[in-house]
């Protein structure tokens, strides 16, 4: 996934980047995200004017998650977008007062996209996925799974405080 820089913003040469890549290692600290399946990547490069390359696109990502709620595991397709742009800089050049942030400047011609493309994708993993929306979740008393069932548990807390007023209309 790289690109030459200098035919991109001098030459006006559009190009179509698409790969596939495996990111295991992406998400190997986490015991709820597991990237079974390689990342489709599909971008544009192409040059955005003031010496800026801008790369557009989408990352198409599956995903094996285990729901926060009731711990089932499911399967997801994430589309994530991909917005970037790229400027060619002297290293010893300072940025400029008041250059836009969202510019990543870089010093060599060939440009590789993959350290981007990691980011974009670690940075949309869900941070707590959920089966569906509606999830019940499990019951703290009886670990029953109250998407499948219901159990008969008293969940209700009572302030330890007031603990004694509980019986107090109980006849």
């Amino acid at each position: 996934m790289e690109f030459q820089f200098r035919d991109v913003a001098v030459k006006g040469q559009e190009t179509h980047v698409q790969s596939t890549f495996v990111a295991d290692d992406i998400a190997r600290n986490r015991n709820d995200v597991s990237i079974s399946k390689p990342v489709d990547v599909d971008l544009m490069v192409k040059a955005e004017g003031d010496g800026r390359v801008g790369v557009h696109g989408q990352l198409t990502a599956t995903l094996e998650l285990v729901c926060s709620r009731c711990l089932s595991t499911f399967t997801e397709t994430y589309v994530i977008p991909f917005d970037e742009q790229f400027k060619l800089t002297d290293s010893t050049d300072l940025p400029a007062e008041g250059e836009e942030d969202d510019v990543i400047s870089v010093t060599a011609d060939l440009i590789d996209l993959q350290p981007y493309v990691e980011e974009a994708l670690v940075i949309n993993l869900p941070y707590a996925p959920l089966c569906v929306e509606t999830c019940k979740g499990l019951c703290p008393t009886c670990g029953t799974n109250r998407n499948e069932q219901s159990c008969d548990c008293r969940n209700e807390r009572i302030d330890p405080r007031l603990a004694g007023l509980q019986d107090f209309f109980k006849k």
